[in-house]
């Protein structure tokens, strides 16, 4: 077995922010226990400066097992980045150990609290992945968050290329990505990756009245991975994960239900709008694929007019089954908010047999930027607890988890806490439909789908315009993108499910 322990966010400083004794007794616990190897995920210091690194050097010396030591964003300020080689180790490695491979790379912007893992440093990442792609145990290491956190306020901070990373990181089969950075201890699976953030080791900064804590990982040779939050009150929070190997599910019984998914039609009178597309997508979905439901995830028109929305709704009532649609952030600019009510039915919670597919609004006026709110946050548990006899479906218009080509800046404000309501509540499915792109992503038990844009020329898709076929089975979930214009079709993944449905 291989037992790591993972510290981080330790703001070593002559100020406040640092607490020295909440360090001694993590590092003394450290230093006694069985630990093979110690790593820390960044943020050493406080401000990037030379004085602190001279502690920082100092203090890390304590620690008496191998370590790994990343920077953080507080790490480069006052281009803290040059003494953070000179002082602490370089940027970026890789560490071997048995059948383990850890690479670490270098999240940091110089003087910003956002990350980047980009241009010549994702090729390096990517060069690592293939050359160690033969360990059994692979770990990726950085300072920055991949997948939105709960309990850290506003959502940002983040990697700007957040989905190229996850996505690269999925690819490669890697076992496990550990960080740190927004002082939140929290552990996801996402897919067959297991995402562990450590909350701070020694920073007084913590969040929501916690203490600080460390992560103990160990990794077993029978495929099993083990990540413990341990609190300074010797409080332990643990998971285990069993590695799996992709598997291709096949349905017990006949398919349930189907959903046609679209977003970002963004009907206008611009040459942008591809208006023979839709009107194509909608002439398939009508004769071929016939749906059970039709669900549209927002920026049904390009801006919030009234032109654009007649021309919408013209469209919208071509397609023959029955349709659901949510706001986008286009939707309600200028006098959008008001048209979209005259225009479309304000969108309800709609139960069809064991189905229900609740509704959230994420757009707010004028901005790209979405909130579901403290109050929405309350509405969405309150509804997936009332409907958990049956099939849940959410529906929201803002991305949760980072799209792959999509400059990341926290679209949803609260993603984290979204996010984590969805997952304690083991909700069964959720669309979203921002960002340009395609992508179906299980995290713990709930698949996440998001449209690409099935008629706007400024997508980010390299597949075109398309749409999702979503069909529902009593044990599975399969997704499938279909390219608006020519119909080609790719899988975007099959998820085994467990559900309270009282199926008959």
């Amino acid at each position: 077995m291989i037992k790591i322990a993972h510290i981080s966010d330790t703001h070593v400083t002559s100020g406040e922010a640092y607490k020295g004794y909440a360090y001694d007794l993590i590092v003394n616990e450290v230093n006694t226990l069985d630990y093979d190897l110690v790593v820390h995920t960044g943020d050493v210091t406080n401000e990037g400066l030379r004085e602190e690194y001279e502690r920082a050097s100092y203090e890390l010396k304590k620690i008496q097992k191998p370590l790994i030591v990343l920077p953080g964003n507080h790490d480069a300020r006052n281009v803290g980045y040059e003494l953070f080689q000179k002082y602490i180790g370089p940027l970026n490695g890789v560490y071997e150990w048995r059948d383990l491979v850890i690479i670490w790379v270098d999240s940091t912007i110089p003087d910003l609290n956002n990350g980047r893992i980009g241009g010549y440093k994702f090729q390096w990442l990517k060069e690592k992945l293939e050359e160690y792609s033969h360990k059994k145990f692979k770990i990726v290491a950085s300072h920055h968050h991949l997948v939105p956190l709960p309990d850290t306020g506003r959502e940002r901070n983040v990697l700007f290329n957040a989905g190229d990373v996850l996505d690269l990181l999925l690819k490669h089969e890697i076992n496990l990505y550990i960080c740190g950075h927004k002082h939140v201890p929290n552990i996801y699976r996402v897919e067959g990756l297991v995402v562990a953030n450590s909350g701070c080791t020694s920073c007084r900064k913590t969040r929501k009245g916690d203490v600080n804590s460390y992560n103990i990982i160990k990794i077993r040779e029978d495929g099993k991975i083990s990540v413990a939050i341990k609190r300074v009150t010797g409080d332990i929070h643990k998971r285990e994960f069993k590695i799996k190997k992709q598997r291709i599910f096949i349905p017990k019984r006949k398919r349930l239900f189907r959903i046609i998914q679209m977003s970002e039609s963004n009907v206008s009178d611009r040459v942008y709008f591809r208006e023979r597309v839709f009107k194509n997508a909608i002439r398939a979905i009508n004769e071929r694929y016939k749906p059970d439901l039709v669900i549209h995830c927002g920026d049904m028109v390009d801006v919030g007019i009234e032109r654009y929305y007649s021309k919408a709704h013209e469209l919208w009532e071509k397609i023959k089954p029955e349709k659901l649609l949510v706001p986008g952030h286009n939707d309600i600019t200028h006098l959008g908010y008001e048209l979209f009510r005259e225009y479309f039915e304000e969108p309800k919670i709609l139960e069809k047999d064991n189905f229900v597919f609740i509704p959230i609004i994420s757009a707010q006026y004028e901005t790209p930027i979405g909130i579901v709110g403290r109050i929405g946050q309350k509405i969405l548990r309150e509804h997936l607890r009332e409907y958990e006899e049956k099939f849940r479906v959410v529906i929201m218009h803002h991305n949760i988890t980072p799209i792959p080509k999509s400059r990341e800046i926290g679209f949803l404000e609260d993603g984290g806490n979204v996010l984590k309501i969805l997952t304690e509540e083991n909700t069964n499915l959720v669309l979203t439909g921002h960002g340009g792109n395609s992508l179906g992503i299980k995290v713990e038990e709930t698949p996440i789908i998001n449209a690409s844009s099935i008629s706007w020329e400024l997508h980010r898709n390299p597949f075109g315009n398309s749409f999702n076929i979503i069909d529902i089975y009593e044990d599975m979930v399969a997704a499938f993108e279909i390219q608006a214009t020519w119909g080609s079709r790719k899988l975007l993944g099959l998820w085994k499910i467990k559900t309270k449905v009282p199926w008959d």
